[in-house]
């Protein structure tokens, strides 16, 4: 199994960024995907998910900010990233969740990109 997040970097503040998440190794399709963060000092968090139906859901801090996408051909997750702020400065994970009918949950996490905002 692997995640590969990319798109990360510096950029200034009311700036974009388009982070991309590459899996392969698992069936995508029935897997929720997400993105989570991490910044100096404090707990990772969720940003936004995407269930395998294409509903979403988004952290209270980012809506109308940030929109994650995905396409299960090319078996990547997207998460565009608008009208930064300093305070989205983190690093950026990519999770797989998926829950069987039974036994135990499947969770991967890619290796995180890191997204830095300048005031």
């Amino acid at each position: 199994v692997q995640l590969q997040a990319s798109g990360g970097g510096l950029v200034q503040a009311g700036g974009s960024l388009r982070l991309s998440c590459a899996a392969s190794g698992f069936i995508f399709s029935f897997y929720t995907m997400g993105w989570y963060r991490q910044a100096p000092g404090k707990q990772r968090e969720l940003v936004a998910g995407i269930t395998s139906s294409g509903n979403t859901n988004y952290a209270d801090s980012v809506k109308g900010r940030f929109t994650i996408s995905r396409d299960n051909a090319k078996t990547t997750v997207y998460l565009q990233l608008n009208s930064l702020k300093p305070e989205d400065t983190a690093v950026y994970y990519c999770n797989a969740h998926y829950i069987p009918h039974r036994g135990a949950a499947y969770d991967y996490w890619g290796q995180g990109t890191e997204v830095t905002v300048s005031s």
